[in-house]
């Protein structure tokens, strides 16, 4: 017998018992996770189930009215059209058992049409690496590389690193600079104060802002899997991290630093630490993702210190599930851009 049921955000519990189920999973599957990126006002989180005699498959999903976009503000009506979009971070179909994925992908497909779902767009977990079961339902697009480390040992995590890191990660535990790690209000605050500096120094985007309910929703709702990371020097918070750990994954979420104190290499030795008490703790991998837009930048290359090996391979996904409302919608933007998807939102 097929089951094919959807959770809300209202059905957190039944929501994060289907996803601990699973075998294989990360943090951007949880109730608790697409809950602040719900409050971020990324869309409507929604959780699909899909359950065979020989397979099982979940998706996580930011459900988006495409009329408050801003290219289609008082030009079409709300709740006629959407699209879905994975939450911040990776996602995708995540599928166990050997059973035929026709009637799945089917059963998935002829939803998104009643609904009026226009198209969908996802970041695959690298380390997952989800998109290749789901190759003949999405149009998977491989990126930039991402840089996991390997967690096996202590002796495997300072071998990983390159000698340069080493070294400046030796020079600021010279320095003085102490690494704590915890999860309570203050701390949350003293890095959204450091983190928000990172980003006027960066001059990024406003979506980077995250205001305060989001950093609650994190430190209420991700109880287990949830920390923040962050680096002293004389009494002093001069970087800091939040760090998710789940089903022995470490994930390097959002970071920040003071500009004054960069030359000490708070960052570096916050990693390392972290990757430690990761390994301490049965986590296997510490993700800490790619380069800005996938490129081999500054970022990457910081990133790339941190471990020898292959690094993991980044690929998103792509799909339109209604053909002819895509073209209109694309012709009511004029977007020129044709890397961007959907592109009615470039």
């Amino acid at each position: 017998m097929m089951k094919f049921q959807i959770y809300t955000m209202e059905q957190s519990k039944e929501w994060d018992a289907v996803v601990r189920s699973f075998l294989s999973y990360d943090v951007y599957w949880l109730s608790g996770y697409v809950k602040a990126v719900h409050i971020h006002g990324d869309g409507e989180p929604m959780l699909f189930f899909y359950e065979r005699e020989d397979i099982r498959a979940i998706n996580v999903v930011m459900k988006r009215d495409i009329a408050k976009d801003k290219h289609f503000a008082g030009k079409i009506a709300e709740n006629i059209w959407f699209d879905f979009v994975i939450p911040y971070g990776y996602g995708g179909w995540l599928i166990e058992g050997n059973g035929n994925k026709f009637e799945l992908f089917s059963t998935y497909e002829n939803w998104c049409k009643e609904h009026h779902i226009i198209s969908e767009f996802v970041r695959f977990h690298p380390i997952l690496r989800n998109h290749e079961s789901t190759a003949e339902a999405y149009d998977a697009i491989a990126l930039g590389s991402t840089i996991s480390m390997d967690l096996s040992s202590q002796e495997a995590i300072w071998a990983n690193l390159t000698s340069k890191n080493r070294n400046v990660i030796r020079k600021a535990q010279r320095a003085g600079i102490a690494i704590y790690n915890g999860r309570y209000p203050e701390i949350f605050e003293a890095f959204r104060t450091v983190y928000n500096s990172t980003m006027d120094k960066d001059h990024a985007d406003l979506y980077y802002y995250f205001n305060q309910e989001f950093y609650r929703s994190i430190l209420e709702d991700l109880k287990e899997e949830a920390q923040v990371f962050y680096a002293e020097l004389d009494g002093k918070v001069i970087a800091a991290s939040i760090i998710l750990a789940t089903d022995g994954r470490l994930n390097y979420h959002l970071s920040g630093s003071l500009r004054e104190y960069q030359n000490l290499a708070p960052t570096n030795l916050l990693l390392y630490e972290a990757a430690l008490w990761g390994c301490a703790n049965g986590c296997k991998t510490f993700h800490l993702g790619g380069g800005v837009g996938s490129q081999e930048d500054s970022l990457y290359k910081f990133k790339k210190a941190f471990y020898r090996g292959e690094p993991c391979r980044f690929h998103i996904g792509r799909k339109i599930w209604n053909k002819e409302a895509y073209d209109y919608l694309v012709k009511q933007t004029k977007s020129q851009d044709t890397e961007y998807f959907p592109k009615y939102r470039g």
